[in-house]
């Protein structure tokens, strides 16, 4: 493909969305050349995703930004289940998991969104298209790229070529049509009204996420910060939809919570329909789906942005080895075994809540209600039912792992503070930098294959230890306790934090992976 039109990138990001930035702020942070096509000329005005979690923001903060979008959200605000009058019958607060954050946030998507195409700026190697869709893409006869067919809002078309696609275009993806993936699954009968509003005069508890299980008409009723709120309605039968998003129909249905019309300002109100979906594959040669794009979940545990975020730290990392000649091209298959799993279990744990919070069936809806009111007083009890409902960890038992697999294998690894050799008290991802690296407790087991690759170490001191070069301090005590209880004196680190492999004391890890080649590079950027 040549001629003066043709533009030549590593890789492609087509979308804007948060998986689409964010995999444009983690390529960035590499150096390759990249770009990304966005229909779009703005962020899309629509808070959508309306909560995440500390994994996530863990990801966010290996770009540099997660304080500063931490800044627009609301931590740590508990959940109630309610019943028709608005009695609790189960709360709770999402216990912490390590990584070094707090393990819920609410947020207002449109705000987030624009931090996060700001952070895109920082990086000269990312060119963003906005105003451009790809209308077209093939797999080059050489299989050695993509050729995209983009056209821009003056109608004027570009060609581009890149080594790899990434496919992050939402759930109506024209790309995954174009691959010919089927997209499997189901579409709920019920459609809901989605509700936007500006908080003008605070109520009591405005703050609290609500799942209203009312078998006469469930509701969500979730805070969310730069002072706007949001309520979630299921579409009955013999309802008028239309009638059910004009605003007196709106100030009729949060009437029944005490909201009078002074207290909100209706900002939007949209109908969609909960999907269940994924793609028959994440991978087509050089073209991989992620997000909607590859997966849609319903909304009840706030996890379809989030697994989007994931799935572009998953295979981001992994481009860039590639693409650096690190790692084999083989590397690219395991996105999709690493996370296509995850996210079926995260799905399969957001219908149960789901069916939990919708139920209609008034015996049925008695029934829980007394019966988690009951466990309520237990001490522990309720954190725990709702931890192990909620959203599971994201732990590979397949994938890019050395074999055998131990305890350890394919976990990541906490992330608490740790004091550097410099004596300053960081997160534990500040000092691994996003590479690979050997994790050692004491004793001391040499590992000369991975000394001879060139993989650099750290040594994991007790608290109450002086900083030292080549070693962090375990000031919150969860590192060596972590180690202990998976068995492991020695891991190597993913660059994702993910342990690739892991052995006891005197023990030798398993080799690298075949045609590891690790090149000198620079730490990946990082503020916090």
């Amino acid at each position: 493909m040549n001629g003066a039109d043709d533009d030549a990138y590593d890789v492609a990001v087509i979308g804007f969305g948060p998986t689409g930035v964010t995999a444009a702020n983690l390529l960035g942070g590499t150096g390759l050349r990249v770009v990304v096509v966005e229909r779009e000329a703005d962020v899309y005005s629509r808070a959508r995703a309306i909560s995440t979690d500390e994994e996530v923001i863990r990801i966010w903060q290996r770009i540099g930004l997660a304080e500063r979008l931490k800044l627009d959200m609301l931590a740590e605000r508990p959940l109630d289940f309610v019943d028709a009058r608005g009695r609790t019958f189960l709360s709770a607060c999402p216990a912490p998991r390590g990584h070094g954050h707090p393990p819920q946030m609410f947020l207002y998507q449109p705000a987030l969104e624009q931090v996060l195409r700001e952070g895109v700026d920082r990086y000269p190697n990312v060119e963003v298209l906005l105003r451009h869709e790809c209308l077209r893409l093939r797999q080059s006869a050489d299989g050695e790229g993509v050729e995209l067919t983009v056209v821009g809002a003056d109608d004027a078309v570009r060609r581009l070529r890149a080594k790899y696609v990434i496919a992050a275009d939402g759930g109506s993806s024209l790309t995954r049509a174009q691959l010919n993936v089927g997209y499997e699954g189901r579409t709920y009968e019920d459609r809901w009204v989605v509700i936007d509003t500006e908080m003008l005069k605070p109520w009591p508890d405005h703050d609290r996420l609500r799942f209203r299980c009312d078998p006469a008409r469930p509701a969500v009723d979730c805070p969310t910060p730069l002072g706007h709120h949001r309520w979630e309605f299921p579409i009955l039968p013999g309802d008028d939809e239309k009638h059910l998003t004009t605003d007196d129909a709106i100030h009729a249905m949060v009437s029944r919570y005490g909201i009078g019309r002074d207290q909100i300002k209706i900002l939007r109100a949209t109908v969609y329909s909960h999907h269940v979906r994924f793609a028959a594959r994440f991978r087509v040669g050089r073209v991989f789906l992620a997000g909607d794009a590859a997966h849609a979940m319903p909304p009840w545990i706030g996890q379809g942005m989030a697994a989007g975020v994931r799935d572009a730290a998953n295979l981001c990392w992994k481009l860039a080895a590639v693409l650096r000649g690190e790692l084999p091209e083989s590397l690219l298959d395991s996105y999709e075994a690493e996370r296509k799993p995850h996210v079926k279990e995260v799905t399969r744990r957001a219908v149960f809540v789901g069916r939990l919070i919708t139920e209609r069936r008034l015996p049925v809806a008695r029934a829980r209600n007394g019966v988690l009111r009951a466990i309520s007083p237990v001490p522990g009890l309720t954190s725990r039912l709702v931890d192990s409902n909620w959203i599971p960890v994201a732990s590979y038992a397949k994938g890019f792992q050395a074999r055998p697999r131990t305890r350890a294998s394919g976990h990541q690894i906490p992330q608490p503070r740790v004091i550097g050799p410099d004596g300053e008290r960081v997160r534990l991802d500040d000092v691994l930098a996003g590479r690979w690296l050997l994790l050692h407790a004491s004793p001391l087991t040499p590992q000369p294959a991975w000394e001879r690759a060139g993989v650099p170490a750290l040594t994991v001191l007790p608290a109450g230890s002086r900083p030292a070069e080549g070693a962090v301090v375990d000031s919150d005590g969860v590192l060596l306790p972590w180690l202990a209880g998976h068995r492991a004196t020695t891991l190597a680190l993913r660059p994702d934090a993910y342990v690739y492999a892991a052995a006891p004391a005197g023990a030798r890890l398993p080799p690298p992976p075949a045609g590891f080649a690790p090149v000198s590079r620079p730490a990946a950027v990082s503020a916090q």
